[in-house]
Protein backbone atom coordinates (compact mmCIF):
# COMPACT_ATOMS: atom_id res chain seq x y z
CA UNK A 1 0.00 0.00 0.00
CA UNK A 2 1.40 3.72 -0.81
CA UNK A 3 2.74 4.84 2.30
CA UNK A 4 0.61 8.65 1.97
CA UNK A 5 -2.25 6.43 0.93
CA UNK A 6 -2.69 4.56 4.36
CA UNK A 7 -1.86 8.00 5.90
CA UNK A 8 -5.15 9.47 4.52
CA UNK A 9 -7.06 5.76 4.98
CA UNK A 10 -5.82 6.45 8.85
CA UNK A 11 -7.18 9.59 9.12
CA UNK A 12 -10.69 8.97 8.16
CA UNK A 13 -10.78 5.55 10.28
CA UNK A 14 -9.84 8.82 12.89
CA UNK A 15 -12.79 10.71 11.44
CA UNK A 16 -15.51 9.68 13.97
CA UNK A 17 -12.66 10.13 17.06
CA UNK A 18 -12.40 13.93 15.81
CA UNK A 19 -15.73 14.99 15.84
CA UNK A 20 -16.32 12.87 19.22
CA UNK A 21 -13.53 14.98 20.64
CA UNK A 22 -14.95 18.32 18.96
CA UNK A 23 -17.81 17.61 20.44
CA UNK A 24 -16.83 16.93 24.15
CA UNK A 25 -13.79 19.73 24.33
CA UNK A 26 -14.84 22.38 22.41
CA UNK A 27 -18.94 22.28 22.48
CA UNK A 28 -19.36 21.35 26.10
CA UNK A 29 -16.07 22.55 27.32
CA UNK A 30 -15.28 19.21 29.01
CA UNK A 31 -11.26 17.38 28.44
CA UNK A 32 -12.58 13.82 28.47
CA UNK A 33 -9.83 11.24 28.83
CA UNK A 34 -12.38 8.37 28.71
CA UNK A 35 -11.40 9.16 24.80
CA UNK A 36 -8.58 6.71 25.87
CA UNK A 37 -10.27 3.59 27.22
CA UNK A 38 -13.32 3.95 25.42
CA UNK A 39 -11.63 3.61 21.59
CA UNK A 40 -9.77 0.37 22.72
CA UNK A 41 -13.32 -0.86 23.82
CA UNK A 42 -14.38 -0.01 20.17
CA UNK A 43 -11.76 -2.42 19.30
CA UNK A 44 -12.17 -5.09 21.22
CA UNK A 45 -15.94 -5.39 20.84
CA UNK A 46 -15.00 -5.44 17.06
CA UNK A 47 -12.66 -8.17 17.76
CA UNK A 48 -14.65 -10.38 19.99
CA UNK A 49 -18.33 -9.50 18.28
CA UNK A 50 -16.23 -10.97 14.85
CA UNK A 51 -14.59 -13.66 16.45
CA UNK A 52 -18.20 -15.10 17.13
CA UNK A 53 -19.99 -14.71 14.05
CA UNK A 54 -21.57 -11.56 14.14
CA UNK A 55 -21.60 -9.14 11.01
CA UNK A 56 -19.50 -6.50 10.87
CA UNK A 57 -22.35 -3.74 11.15
CA UNK A 58 -23.63 -5.07 13.96
CA UNK A 59 -20.40 -5.15 15.63
CA UNK A 60 -20.05 -1.75 14.70
CA UNK A 61 -23.39 -0.78 16.82
CA UNK A 62 -22.52 -3.17 19.71
CA UNK A 63 -18.86 -0.97 19.76
CA UNK A 64 -20.75 2.34 19.58
CA UNK A 65 -23.10 1.12 22.32
CA UNK A 66 -20.06 0.08 24.84
CA UNK A 67 -18.48 3.52 23.82
CA UNK A 68 -22.16 5.25 24.43
CA UNK A 69 -22.12 3.67 27.75
CA UNK A 70 -18.59 4.68 29.03
CA UNK A 71 -19.38 8.15 28.18
CA UNK A 72 -22.57 7.93 30.16
CA UNK A 73 -20.72 6.56 33.36
CA UNK A 74 -18.18 9.73 33.12
CA UNK A 75 -21.00 12.25 32.63
CA UNK A 76 -22.78 10.23 35.73
CA UNK A 77 -19.64 11.02 37.74
CA UNK A 78 -19.17 14.19 36.76
CA UNK A 79 -23.09 15.94 37.15
CA UNK A 80 -24.10 13.25 39.94
CA UNK A 81 -20.95 13.00 42.40
CA UNK A 82 -19.66 16.13 41.54
CA UNK A 83 -16.02 15.48 40.34
CA UNK A 84 -14.27 17.47 38.02
CA UNK A 85 -14.68 16.08 34.45
CA UNK A 86 -11.11 15.47 34.03
CA UNK A 87 -11.04 13.00 37.11
CA UNK A 88 -13.86 11.46 36.11
CA UNK A 89 -12.69 10.59 32.54
CA UNK A 90 -9.51 9.22 33.84
CA UNK A 91 -11.30 7.29 36.45
CA UNK A 92 -13.60 5.51 34.26
CA UNK A 93 -10.06 5.20 31.39
CA UNK A 94 -8.63 3.17 34.02
CA UNK A 95 -11.65 0.93 34.43
CA UNK A 96 -12.08 0.68 30.96
CA UNK A 97 -8.54 -1.08 30.99
CA UNK A 98 -9.25 -3.90 33.02
CA UNK A 99 -12.87 -4.37 31.43
CA UNK A 100 -11.37 -4.58 27.83
CA UNK A 101 -8.59 -6.75 29.39
CA UNK A 102 -11.55 -9.13 30.53
CA UNK A 103 -13.88 -9.15 27.38
CA UNK A 104 -10.33 -9.89 25.20
CA UNK A 105 -9.08 -12.20 27.05
CA UNK A 106 -5.75 -11.40 26.30
CA UNK A 107 -3.38 -8.32 25.50
CA UNK A 108 -3.88 -8.75 21.48
CA UNK A 109 -6.05 -10.31 19.04
CA UNK A 110 -5.55 -10.97 15.48
CA UNK A 111 -8.69 -10.51 13.23
CA UNK A 112 -6.64 -11.76 9.81
CA UNK A 113 -9.77 -14.50 8.40
CA UNK A 114 -12.39 -12.66 9.54
CA UNK A 115 -14.80 -10.51 7.55
CA UNK A 116 -14.21 -6.77 8.57
CA UNK A 117 -16.39 -4.10 6.76
CA UNK A 118 -14.49 -3.13 4.32
CA UNK A 119 -14.92 -6.67 2.76
CA UNK A 120 -18.47 -6.85 3.12
CA UNK A 121 -18.96 -3.58 1.34
CA UNK A 122 -16.99 -4.31 -2.38
CA UNK A 123 -17.08 -0.79 -4.25
CA UNK A 124 -13.72 -1.36 -5.77
CA UNK A 125 -12.08 -4.64 -6.68
CA UNK A 126 -8.59 -3.10 -5.15
CA UNK A 127 -8.07 -3.19 -2.12
CA UNK A 128 -6.28 0.06 -0.84
CA UNK A 129 -9.27 1.77 -3.14
CA UNK A 130 -12.01 0.13 -1.73
CA UNK A 131 -11.05 0.27 1.96
CA UNK A 132 -10.92 4.53 0.98
CA UNK A 133 -14.31 4.02 -0.80
CA UNK A 134 -15.96 2.64 2.34
CA UNK A 135 -14.51 5.34 4.56
CA UNK A 136 -15.34 8.56 2.53
CA UNK A 137 -19.02 7.08 2.43
CA UNK A 138 -19.07 6.31 6.40
CA UNK A 139 -17.06 9.82 6.68
CA UNK A 140 -19.79 11.39 4.87
CA UNK A 141 -22.52 10.07 6.36
CA UNK A 142 -21.32 10.70 9.74
CA UNK A 143 -20.69 14.57 8.51
CA UNK A 144 -24.12 15.11 7.11
CA UNK A 145 -25.24 13.36 10.77
CA UNK A 146 -23.64 15.29 12.98
CA UNK A 147 -24.08 18.52 11.06
CA UNK A 148 -27.98 18.27 10.98
CA UNK A 149 -28.17 17.11 15.04
CA UNK A 150 -26.00 19.85 15.91
CA UNK A 151 -28.62 22.04 13.78
CA UNK A 152 -31.42 20.57 15.47
CA UNK A 153 -33.29 22.10 18.37
CA UNK A 154 -31.64 19.10 20.28
CA UNK A 155 -28.01 20.52 18.73
CA UNK A 156 -28.76 23.86 20.07
CA UNK A 157 -29.81 23.34 23.28
CA UNK A 158 -26.21 20.85 23.86
CA UNK A 159 -24.48 23.70 22.08
CA UNK A 160 -25.95 26.31 24.60
CA UNK A 161 -25.43 24.03 27.88
CA UNK A 162 -21.67 24.41 26.91
CA UNK A 163 -21.75 28.17 26.24
CA UNK A 164 -23.83 29.04 29.21
CA UNK A 165 -25.45 26.55 31.89
CA UNK A 166 -27.44 28.84 34.30
CA UNK A 167 -29.08 30.48 30.86
CA UNK A 168 -29.93 27.03 29.43
CA UNK A 169 -31.35 26.08 32.48
CA UNK A 170 -33.28 29.18 32.34
CA UNK A 171 -34.87 28.15 29.60
CA UNK A 172 -36.47 25.08 30.90
CA UNK A 173 -33.73 22.38 29.99
CA UNK A 174 -31.86 20.11 31.97
CA UNK A 175 -28.04 20.52 31.65
CA UNK A 176 -26.97 17.66 33.51
CA UNK A 177 -28.96 15.34 30.85
CA UNK A 178 -27.29 17.46 28.04
CA UNK A 179 -23.62 16.69 29.10
CA UNK A 180 -24.64 12.93 29.50
CA UNK A 181 -26.36 12.77 25.93
CA UNK A 182 -23.18 14.98 24.52
CA UNK A 183 -20.87 12.60 26.23
CA UNK A 184 -22.72 9.16 25.29
CA UNK A 185 -22.46 10.25 21.62
CA UNK A 186 -19.00 11.75 21.87
CA UNK A 187 -17.71 8.27 23.55
CA UNK A 188 -19.92 6.34 21.11
CA UNK A 189 -18.20 8.19 18.28
CA UNK A 190 -14.53 7.35 19.60
CA UNK A 191 -15.79 3.90 19.73
CA UNK A 192 -16.25 3.64 16.14
CA UNK A 193 -13.18 5.03 15.22
CA UNK A 194 -11.51 2.40 17.47
CA UNK A 195 -13.59 -0.49 15.40
CA UNK A 196 -12.51 0.91 12.07
CA UNK A 197 -8.71 0.93 13.31
CA UNK A 198 -9.06 -2.75 14.40
CA UNK A 199 -10.29 -3.48 11.19
CA UNK A 200 -7.54 -1.67 9.13
CA UNK A 201 -4.66 -2.80 10.75
CA UNK A 202 -5.86 -6.39 10.87
CA UNK A 203 -5.48 -6.84 15.09
CA UNK A 204 -6.48 -5.30 18.36
CA UNK A 205 -4.01 -4.47 20.82
CA UNK A 206 -5.17 -3.62 24.98
CA UNK A 207 -3.17 -0.70 24.56
CA UNK A 208 -3.89 0.54 21.41
CA UNK A 209 -5.54 3.41 23.19
CA UNK A 210 -3.44 5.15 24.93
CA UNK A 211 -2.00 8.41 23.63
CA UNK A 212 -4.82 8.49 21.38
CA UNK A 213 -6.47 12.03 22.83
CA UNK A 214 -3.31 13.55 21.75
CA UNK A 215 -3.65 12.77 18.12
CA UNK A 216 -7.21 13.69 18.18
CA UNK A 217 -6.48 17.03 20.29
CA UNK A 218 -3.73 17.94 17.70
CA UNK A 219 -6.45 17.30 14.58
CA UNK A 220 -9.49 19.17 16.19
CA UNK A 221 -6.48 22.44 17.27
CA UNK A 222 -5.37 22.13 13.46
CA UNK A 223 -9.56 22.44 12.40
CA UNK A 224 -10.02 25.30 15.50
CA UNK A 225 -7.16 27.56 13.49
CA UNK A 226 -8.60 27.20 10.38
CA UNK A 227 -12.36 27.94 11.94
CA UNK A 228 -10.20 31.25 13.65
CA UNK A 229 -8.65 32.14 10.56
CA UNK A 230 -11.43 31.82 8.21
CA UNK A 231 -13.41 33.28 10.67
CA UNK A 232 -16.23 30.22 10.51
CA UNK A 233 -19.18 29.92 12.78
CA UNK A 234 -21.25 27.62 10.43
CA UNK A 235 -21.53 24.04 11.71
CA UNK A 236 -20.97 21.87 8.83
CA UNK A 237 -18.20 24.05 7.98
CA UNK A 238 -16.73 23.76 11.72
CA UNK A 239 -17.17 20.23 11.03
CA UNK A 240 -15.47 20.27 7.49
CA UNK A 241 -12.17 22.41 9.19
CA UNK A 242 -11.71 19.37 11.71
CA UNK A 243 -12.00 16.80 9.48
CA UNK A 244 -9.21 18.48 7.35
CA UNK A 245 -7.56 18.40 10.64
CA UNK A 246 -7.02 14.91 11.09
CA UNK A 247 -6.13 14.60 7.20
CA UNK A 248 -3.37 17.68 7.87
CA UNK A 249 -1.91 15.88 11.09
CA UNK A 250 -1.70 12.43 9.75
CA UNK A 251 0.10 13.53 6.49
CA UNK A 252 2.53 16.26 8.75
CA UNK A 253 3.20 12.33 10.44
CA UNK A 254 3.51 10.55 7.62
CA UNK A 255 5.87 13.22 6.26
CA UNK A 256 8.05 12.77 9.63
CA UNK A 257 8.31 9.33 9.20
CA UNK A 258 9.28 8.89 5.59
CA UNK A 259 11.80 11.61 6.43
CA UNK A 260 13.35 8.89 8.76
CA UNK A 261 12.00 9.25 11.90
CA UNK A 262 12.44 6.26 14.16
CA UNK A 263 9.24 4.34 14.63
CA UNK A 264 9.28 4.00 17.92
CA UNK A 265 9.81 7.75 18.71
CA UNK A 266 6.13 8.20 16.89
CA UNK A 267 4.95 9.06 20.40
CA UNK A 268 7.15 11.44 20.56
CA UNK A 269 6.96 13.30 17.75
CA UNK A 270 2.80 12.90 17.79
CA UNK A 271 3.30 15.17 21.51
CA UNK A 272 6.04 17.09 20.05
CA UNK A 273 3.75 18.06 17.20
CA UNK A 274 0.91 18.65 19.32
CA UNK A 275 2.77 21.11 21.51
CA UNK A 276 4.18 22.99 18.19
CA UNK A 277 0.58 23.32 17.25
CA UNK A 278 -0.64 24.71 20.69
CA UNK A 279 1.98 26.98 21.02
CA UNK A 280 2.62 28.70 18.17
CA UNK A 281 0.10 30.80 18.46
CA UNK A 282 1.05 31.91 21.36
CA UNK A 283 4.59 32.19 20.28
CA UNK A 284 3.38 34.64 17.83
CA UNK A 285 1.35 36.55 20.12
CA UNK A 286 4.38 36.87 22.49
CA UNK A 287 6.76 38.20 19.34
CA UNK A 288 4.25 40.73 18.03
CA UNK A 289 4.04 42.51 21.58
CA UNK A 290 7.59 42.00 21.89
CA UNK A 291 7.79 44.66 19.15
CA UNK A 292 5.23 47.41 20.19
Amino acid sequence: MDFYLAAIIQALCFGPLVIGLFLSMKIFNIPDITTDGSYTLGAVITAVGLANGYSPLITLVLAMLGGAMAGSCTAWIHTRLRIHALLAGILVMTALYSINLVLLGRSNKPLIGYQDIFAAFKLFTQADYNTLAVLLVGVSILFFAMSYLLRSDFGIAMRATGDSEPMIRAQGVNPTRMKTYGLAISNALVAWSGSLMAQFQGFTDINMGIGIVISGLGAVIIGDTLMNLLKIRVIPLMLGCVLLGVVVFQSILAIALSAGVDANLLKLTTALLVLLIVALPRVGGFLQFGRR
